[in-house]
């Protein structure tokens, strides 16, 4: 580095040398001139007798060297002049090369006095000028690095320091800092403009000055904290002040001056006004002498009223420090919150829900009424204060609390609530079948309230609630009827998939809970707007009675759509559409088939009676002549004709009884035919039918049994129906008797009723045809000798239920088979003139 001082001090000086070069050539010339007209001056006459002829020429020679004479004359005075006054500017200028020499030889030990590394910037951008130890920050020997604040300070320290830098280039801004660097060295930076150039000085400060260094920061910290605590205590409302070793005032805050309603602090401390009367400032003073701190209450003015300060005063130092806090509402409040809490006391003990208050001991501090009677607890236990876990063992013992596997971690997990800063909530299932709502609320003074509210019944309700929504919801879901309900703001505020699949609206649409007006809009189905005005009349209409409607619409689609509407209590509308188009279609195909019927109906009816009267009279002629030619009156016959005879007189008399049947049948069926009531006497017409199947008894061997209980008496009925009802069950009966089986008839009167058995010993009927003896045209030999056409029984059913009675049949396999017909008795005396013809309705 000393080596480079010097190369720079020769090279200023060779710049010197060179400046003076042209004067030192000047000088040169002028000497020239001087000596050049001195060696002419010797051969001068020789010029003048060689050129006189050239007189004129030689004057004017002659001019111009005394002029040149006299410039040369003039420059070497010039010359002379100037190099003592070079001559002297170079003295000056080594005098001050020493000199510089000298501060330069000075900063240069003043620069290694120390370890500290110099960076100086110039006025215009440029390289700085680095000098020092850089062994301070980096051991690379490379100047450069010493601006790379990151490489050797930490992030937060390089980026301050960068701003600093910053700010101290482009606007001179000093500073000083102290950091640590990475390598564990306490550096000091100071940073400021010297002379148009920004310097930044970095020193390794350590020992005294290290500790110099911390003092000044220390005392800087104090000063400031010491100004922020001053502006603190003057902006809070409470007097503060500061006393002597001497009790008297040394500083006040704002609250104080206003308290003593001084103009301002130096007034108020230049007075010495005290806002403590003289008995308050005796005991603290006795306090302070002692070492002691003094609190008390006591009454003061302050600001012209009667206030009720909280006052405490610390000795400190030399003196003491105090400050009043204004405690007047707070008493009062505290005054009215008694007061309060009194109030509530009496309000909670009035409610139903059972309230229980802890403070943060976990001792019972508040219960009311209900809660002793919830837990059924002895007054003399909860005036003891328990513990919440006094209680909560009591209660266990009790066995009212619900059943843990693990009680101390239940009873530790309710605890928590004691550190929660939220409410927590429990549901408490209780042994006796009780359902417990418990809610626990921090205290903001410490402690819970617990509140145990009995929802047993709720629980129930809202479970039954809940299950009939259900219910209600999956029912409405599978209904094929649509079902739409609209508030009473006319928005849909519930659907079922067939609602939205009967109308043909999109379910995401109607899930928007669209305006009935924009249901109209959309819904196309209908065939505009104007089918549905009557549906928005009914859901937003202003009507002085809510009334609903039913109506039959039929869709652009050819679809038959049943819309009802009906007000419901909370104000919404309830709208249903029940899909009828197959009801419909069916309805129309049946009332076609049934006309086409009852016209088929009618033409076989028809067809029927023609055909029987006209088999009847030629059949009734056969009949004749056969009892003719039976009796001889046509003329004898011989036992073979006789026979033949007899077996055309049953063949035809058996079609006769079809051909009846089937004309009875014709007539019922056609709601023609008439009973003529009149009293029957049972027991006659009992003989009478039995009268008429003695022939086919004795043919078949079978025995015939009439039994008629005492005081059958008679009762209102066609005796000729009846007698025919009981001709069928006999002619049944004996088709399926063997010979030498009992057939038994009997009568008997039950309550208001009268009741016929026909029971025969045959084969039985099998249980799988008895639900079809009644039908027509069905037969079951079942291995008897019967033929028939099947219309027996249907006529017998069909004419006991003509006179209001009933028909049974038991059956039997291998046993036999018993019908039983029972007719209403009615009165046993019949009028005369309510004895007209009676035909079925």
């Amino acid at each position: 580095m000393d080596d480079g001082r010097r190369n720079g001090f020769a090279e200023r000086k060779r710049d010197l040398s060179r400046r003076g070069a042209p004067r030192r050539a000047a000088a040169a010339a002028i000497l020239c001139s001087i000596a050049a007209p001195a060696a002419a001056q010797t051969d001068y006459p020789l010029l003048v007798l060689d050129n006189l002829r050239e007189y004129q020429d030689v004057v004017i020679g002659l001019s111009l060297v005394v002029g040149l004479v006299l410039f040369s004359t003039i420059t070497a005075l010039l010359y002379l002049r100037e190099h003592r006054r070079w001559t002297k500017t170079e003295a000056a200028f080594l005098l001050e090369l020493n000199d510089l020499r000298a501060k330069f030889d000075r900063a240069e030990v003043f620069l290694a006095a120390e370890p500290q590394i110099i960076i100086a910037w110039g006025a215009r951008s440029g390289e700085p000028e680095i000098e020092g130890d850089l062994s301070l920050v980096t051991d690379a020997p490379v100047a450069r690095r010493v601006l790379a604040f990151g490489s050797w300070l930490p992030p937060d320290a390089a980026q301050q320091l960068d701003a600093c830098v910053e700010k101290l280039r482009a606007r001179g801004e000093g500073f000083r800092c102290s950091v640590e660097s990475l390598g564990g060295r306490t550096l000091e930076i100071d940073g400021r403009a010297v002379s148009g150039r920004a310097v930044m000085r970095i020193r390794d400060v350590s020992g005294d000055r290290l500790e110099t260094v911390r003092l000044r920061e220390r005392l800087a910290r104090t000063i400031t904290e010491l100004e922020a605590l001053r502006g603190l205590l003057d902006a809070i409302p409470d007097p503060v002040w500061l006393r002597g070793a001497d009790g008297k005032l040394h500083w006040i805050n704002a609250a104080y001056v206003r308290a003593v309603e001084a103009k301002d602090s130096s007034d108020a401390l230049l007075r010495g006004t005290e806002l403590l009367e003289r008995a308050t400032r005796d005991a603290a003073a006795d306090s302070r002498a002692k070492g002691l701190v003094w609190r008390g209450r006591m009454p003061a003015v302050a600001a012209g009223q009667r206030r009720l300060l909280d006052i405490i005063e610390v000795p400190v130092g030399l003196g003491s420090v105090g400050m009043a806090a204004d405690v007047s509402e707070i008493e009062a409040a505290r005054a009215d919150l008694d007061r309060q809490m009194q109030a509530h006391a009496r309000t909670l003990d009035q409610l139903s829900t059972a309230v229980a208050i802890f403070d943060r001991r976990k001792r019972l501090v508040f219960h009311n009424s209900a809660y002793r009677q919830l837990w059924s607890l002895d007054q003399a236990f909860v005036d003891q204060h328990p513990s919440d876990s006094e209680v909560l063992d009591r209660l266990r013992i009790a066995g009212l609390l619900p059943e843990q596997a693990d009680f101390r971690a239940w009873k530790e997990n309710l605890f928590a609530a004691y550190q929660a800063l939220e409410a927590r909530e429990h549901v408490w299932y209780l042994p006796d079948g009780r359902t417990l709502r418990v809610a626990i609320n921090p205290n903001a003074q410490g402690g819970v309230t617990y509140l145990f509210d009995d929802v047993t019944e709720r629980f129930h309700l809202e479970s039954q609630f809940n299950a009939l929504t259900r219910v209600q919801s999956e029912t409405l879901d599978s209904l094929k009827e649509g079902v739409g309900v609209f508030g009473t703001d006319g928005r849909l505020k519930f659907f079922n998939p067939a609602f939205a699949s009967l109308l043909n609206l999109d379910p995401n649409l109607l899930n928007e809970k669209p305006h009935v007006d924009r249901l109209a809009g959309i819904c196309t189905l209908f065939g505009g707007e104007a089918a549905f005005d009557e549906i928005r009349a009914i859901v937003v209409g202003l009507t002085d009675q809510r009334t609903g409607f039913e109506r039959r619409v039929t869709c652009r689609d050819g679809s038959v759509l049943d819309c009802s509407a009906q007000p419901l209590p909370d104000g919404a509308t309830l709208l249903s559409f029940t899909d009828m188009t197959a009801s419909v279609n069916v309805e129309r195909a049946l009332t076609e088939r049934n006309q086409a019927l009852v016209e088929a109906e009618k033409l076989r009816n028809d067809f029927v009676h023609h055909v029987s009267y006209e088999l009847r009279s030629p059949l009734t002629n056969i009949i004749g002549f056969i009892e003719l030619l039976s009796d001889g009156s046509a003329g004898p016959l011989n036992e073979r004709q006789r026979e033949y005879a007899g077996y055309v007189r049953t063949s035809s008399t058996a079609l006769l009884a079809i051909i009846d049947d089937i004309l009875d049948l014709a007539s019922i069926d056609a709601d023609a035919l008439e009973l003529n009531l009149d009293e029957v006497d049972i027991e006659r017409t009992m003989h009478l039918a039995a009268e008429g199947v003695q022939d086919r008894l004795a043919e078949s061997s079978i025995r015939l049994n009439v039994v008629a209980m005492d005081e059958l008496g008679s009762f209102v009925a066609d005796s000729q129906r009846i007698r025919q009802i009981l001709f069928n069950l006999l002619s049944n009966a004996i088709g399926f008797s063997s010979p030498g089986q009992t057939i038994t008839l009997a009568a008997q009167r039950h309550g208001d009723e009268i009741v016929f058995t026909v029971h025969d010993e045959g084969s039985g009927i099998p249980p799988d045809l008895l639900e079809q003896v009644f039908d027509r045209f069905k037969t079951q030999t079942t291995g008897s000798r019967h033929r028939g056409v099947g219309l027996g029984l249907s006529i017998v059913r069909s004419l006991v239920e003509l006179h209001g009675g009933r028909v049974r049949i038991e059956s039997v396999q291998g046993q036999g088979t018993t019908v039983t017909c029972i007719f209403p008795a009615r009165s046993a005396k019949l009028d005369k003139a309510t004895a007209a013809p009676y035909r079925l309705a």
